[in-house]
């Protein structure tokens, strides 16, 4: 008679599994709950003491860490001295393994969860018991997850046990499985004692979702996410529309990092990762009106983050344009039913109040990885320094600072140019500063007069002050710390512009 050692958290589905295995001729052992839930089921079992001849003790800590289970599974069957020692010790082999383990990442994500209580979820036996039924294969079918329970049934019934190329697949899911609980576990403990760049670093996603391909339709891709709460786009409810492209999830997350940064009522438009427009208003509307006026042509195609409820009359300009994605932490339901009619436009749900839960940001370069905290840095009123005669007034300082949280999100080389908490010029990534104030300036043309320009890093010479001043530019705010920013200054104070300094600066490569 075959064996099944069957133990899990995870109950989906273990009943009716369990009653396939025993009309097939296998013999249930379990353990604790899983015992309890099959025998409730009429589904006769042994227990694991009764293959032990030892109790669990210790609150079940100590159960399966045993002879008689390690030596069933290990053994390796055309192997002559391993059968003997199995015979020797009155072992009977153990052909099959039904596991999952203690809910440490359900536990992780409640709230309140005290340390104990974690460290009572790390599982032993359970990791063990897998590693131990996946190294031998070949002879153990090894399952972790109750989505495999069907197809292990069929073969079981067509063929008489798994086959061997099955076992296999199963044996590496089991190890990428005990992997990304480890991983999990170890990543805790870490950030308990912070350590924030330790010796080595491991790190476990979730796929979400395959993707049709990636930046380009020769590139395979895949979407993976890190939890399954939290302010992410791989959190978002999706309401409406085909799945999201590579491209989409990537924009959609540089739309989401700026607007994590306002708390008035405001809207991101992003294209190709750098924002178009963004807007704060008194209230949605508002928003949405400064945001599209940004930059009417590029906004085309492009995603559209908000942290306030959609309303009719917003979904209705909306639905106007192509947008590929709108993202709302919710949606009046009458604007729901407007922006749904349209067929390409992908419409998800995110609470924008959520906290972002994992701070470290890890960049992928050829065989490596380079690893840094998210610039959360903030720039408070109390922290500018001011460097020209010309002081800026408090309405213009409340300007600065909504132009300084869009620049650091713009790629550097980045220069914006804003005007009543609406952008209205942005020049990104470009190879010298002057360069990217040029594309904003023009961009923002007539509008600039009387607007605040923001630099995400300092200005190494007066060239940019200098085309900022013939444009008109009332203010300026920057991080300072060149050698030359005494030239900067000078051709402030010979303009009338205000500047100031924040002594951070914001570099996005």
């Amino acid at each position: 008679m075959k064996r099944a050692l069957i133990s899990v958290s995870d109950k989906t589905g273990i009943v009716e599994l369990s009653k396939e295995l025993v009309e097939l001729g296998y013999e249930i052992i379990s353990t604790g709950g899983t015992k309890k839930t099959l025998d409730e089921a009429g589904i006769k079992t042994l227990s694991i003491s009764d293959i032990t001849s030892f109790p669990e003790i210790m609150d079940g800590r100590v159960k399966t860490l045993h002879p008689n289970v390690h030596g069933a599974l290990l053994c390796v069957r055309d192997n002559k001295n391993h059968l003997k020692a199995l015979e020797d010790n009155k072992i009977d082999l153990i052909d099959m393994v039904v596991v999952n383990l203690y809910p440490f990442k359900e536990t992780l994500a409640r709230k309140n969860v005290t340390h104990e209580e974690l460290i009572e979820n790390i599982d032993i036996g359970g990791p063990s018991m897998l590693r131990s039924a996946a190294k031998n294969y070949k002879s153990v079918t090894v399952i972790v997850d109750p989505k495999d329970y069907k197809t292990v049934v069929c073969e079981l019934k067509e063929d008489g046990d798994t086959l061997l190329e099955t076992r296999e697949r199963l044996a590496a899911k089991v190890f990428r499985h005990t992997s990304s609980y480890d991983t999990l576990i170890a990543e805790y403990l870490t950030n308990k004692v912070e350590e924030k760049f330790p010796e080595t670093i491991t790190v476990t996603y979730e796929k979400v979702q395959d993707l049709r391909y990636g930046e380009n339709p020769h590139q395979k891709a895949g979407f993976y996410k890190k939890s399954f709460v939290g302010y992410s786009i791989g959190n978002a409810r999706q309401l409406h529309g085909k799945e999201l492209s590579y491209n989409n999830i990537q924009d959609a997350n540089a739309a989401l990092e700026i607007l994590k940064e306002f708390d008035k009522p405001t809207v991101v438009a992003v294209k190709h990762m750098n924002p178009c427009g963004v807007g704060s208003g008194k209230n949605i509307k508002e928003a949405w009106n400064k945001a599209y006026e940004a930059d009417k042509i590029s906004i085309f195609g492009g995603i559209v983050a908000v942290n306030s409820c959609i309303t009719i009359e917003v979904a209705e300009q909306l639905s106007q344009l192509f947008l590929e994605i709108v993202i709302a932490p919710s949606y009046e339901e009458k604007a729901l039913e407007i922006l749904t009619k349209k067929k390409n436009i992908r419409v998800l749900e995110l609470d924008t109040k959520n906290d972002i839960l994992n701070k470290m940001k890890i960049t992928s370069v050829m065989d490596g990885a380079l690893v840094q905290e998210f610039d959360e840095m903030k720039v408070l009123k109390n922290e500018l320094i001011y460097v020209t005669e010309k002081k800026p007034t408090d309405d213009e300082i409340e300007e600065l600072l909504f132009n300084w949280n869009v620049v650091k999100h713009v790629k550097s080389n980045a220069i914006v140019i804003g005007k009543e908490n609406q952008t209205i010029g942005i020049g990104a990534g470009q190879m010298n500063r002057v360069g990217a104030a040029k594309i904003a300036l023009e961009q923002g043309g007539e509008k600039c007069k009387g607007a605040i320009l923001a630099s995400d890093a300092f200005f190494p010479m007066d060239d940019t002050v200098e085309l900022a001043a013939r444009y008109g530019i009332k203010a300026i705010i920057q991080p300072g710390g060149s050698i030359k920013d005494s030239l900067s200054i000078e051709a402030c104070n010979k303009y009338g512009i205000a500047m100031v300094f924040t002594g951070v600066r914001h570099f996005k490569h």
